[in-house]
């Protein structure tokens, strides 16, 4: 189980006379997720969903409020923690001079795979993301071929915890497809999944329960349904939009 308690992320912005403001990207945060679910974290761009989710990758600290992995404290242990987690963006750079099968083997040693388990795992993730190009080198892949590497990636050391931060942005509807066909078999599989989108629409469908954030705080943790159900609305985006008391301002 991931439970996030309590967490806030502060930051400091100079502005144009060099005076220091200090800002919450998260305010007091708190929720959980389990094995086989997945939660979306939801809220328009700049809310403070991409903060969060660096933080439950141990990308950044929080500035207050503790973070736990299956009972453990990312500050005691985040070696040990970030080998059960994979976290991608859709922003994800990959190295652009390497192979599909280059990044795989350099991962795969990261996670301490045995060398005679590591080329089986190799031709079991591939084949499971179809990846016929994975003598190719990244650069030259397309959009959607570099983000089937990045999954494969994530998939290498069969991780617990999926943190996946607008996974299918600059995606086509196949690629996308694809990607969201695998969370849910994911998630079927007992894995848990913590998916960030502002595609309210793309989250109603294949989210257990959601977190709707806005302005850094938590509006309202809940199921689709229950959500819609609270603000007597038909949809998620459109619950949002009563929660915040006004039009979503994306």
């Amino acid at each position: 189980m991931i439970e996030v308690k309590n967490v806030s992320k502060q930051f400091v912005k100079h502005t144009k006379d060099k005076k220091k403001i200090a800002f919450k990207a998260n305010d007091n945060i708190s929720f959980t997720a389990d094995k086989g679910e997945v939660v979306g974290i939801l809220g328009p761009n700049g809310d403070g969903k991409t903060t969060l989710l660096r933080m439950l990758a141990g990308i950044m600290q929080p500035t207050e409020g503790c973070l736990y992995v299956d009972g453990m404290n990312f500050k005691d242990d985040p070696i040990k923690i970030k080998k059960e987690i994979a976290f991608l963006s859709g922003n994800t750079n990959l190295y652009q001079d390497i192979s599909t099968y280059e990044l795989l083997k350099m991962c795969g040693e990261y996670y301490d795979i045995p060398s005679e388990q590591l080329e089986k795992r190799i031709d079991e993730v591939a084949e499971t993301m179809d990846l016929s190009f994975i003598h190719q080198k990244i650069g030259v892949l397309s959009v959607g071929q570099t983000q089937r590497a990045g999954i494969a990636r994530c998939l290498l050391h069969s991780p617990n915890y999926y943190i996946l931060d607008e996974a299918t942005s600059g995606l086509d509807i196949m690629s996308s497809k694809s990607l969201l066909d695998f969370i849910k078999s994911e998630r079927n599989s007992g894995k848990c999944i913590l998916y960030s989108t502002h595609y309210m629409e793309e989250a109603e469908n294949i989210c257990d329960r959601v977190v709707l954030i806005h302005k850094g705080k938590v509006l309202s943790i809940g199921t689709p349904d229950e959500i819609k159900e609270s603000t007597n609305t038909n949809n998620i985006r459109d619950a949002f939009c009563a929660l915040i008391g006004g039009s979503e301002d994306e």
